[in-house]
């Protein structure tokens, strides 16, 4: 892999759905496209996320029945990485902010996710200079900074 933006690794696979929408139909939409979180909109604007481990603890664990709306569990305000920043800053965000799933953004509409599985691949396929080269990006910035 030749470069380390979001926008190279980042899965296009993105569902979106509305706040009114139930658990039990996000679950569903969920398994069919085979993805692990679902972007909450407003009128088409996203506003929020819920994932599958919110499933575990905020739905199963709290005893929520399913015709429960996506709104009253998502995660909220949304948070977000620009397709052209470095997997760096992906994962230096998804640190800080203790998040594994993180809504990718070009021209201002999500179009895209990156996960900690994501970087994880990226990084296990990397070559030594690949690393390197990573490296070497990092402390260019910090040198810059």
């Amino acid at each position: 892999m030749n470069s380390t933006f979001v926008k190279d690794v980042m899965s296009r696979d993105v569902l979106t759905l509305d706040k009114t929408t139930s658990l039990q139909e996000a679950a569903e939409q969920m398994r069919k496209l085979n993805v692990g979180c679902v972007i909450v909109t407003e009128n088409s604007n996203p506003i929020g996320i819920i994932t599958e481990r919110d499933f575990v603890t905020k739905i199963a664990a709290e005893g929520r029945p399913l015709f429960t709306e996506i709104k009253e569990v998502m995660s909220s305000p949304l948070i977000t990485i620009d397709s052209e920043e470095t997997i760096w800053e992906a994962s230096e965000l998804m640190k800080e902010k203790s998040i594994h799933k993180l809504p990718v953004k070009e021209n201002e509409k999500i179009a895209g996710i990156v996960t900690t599985s994501d970087i994880v691949r990226i990084s296990s396929v990397g070559s030594d200079s690949e690393m390197r080269r990573i490296c070497d990006q990092i402390l260019l910035r910090m040198k810059n900074e």
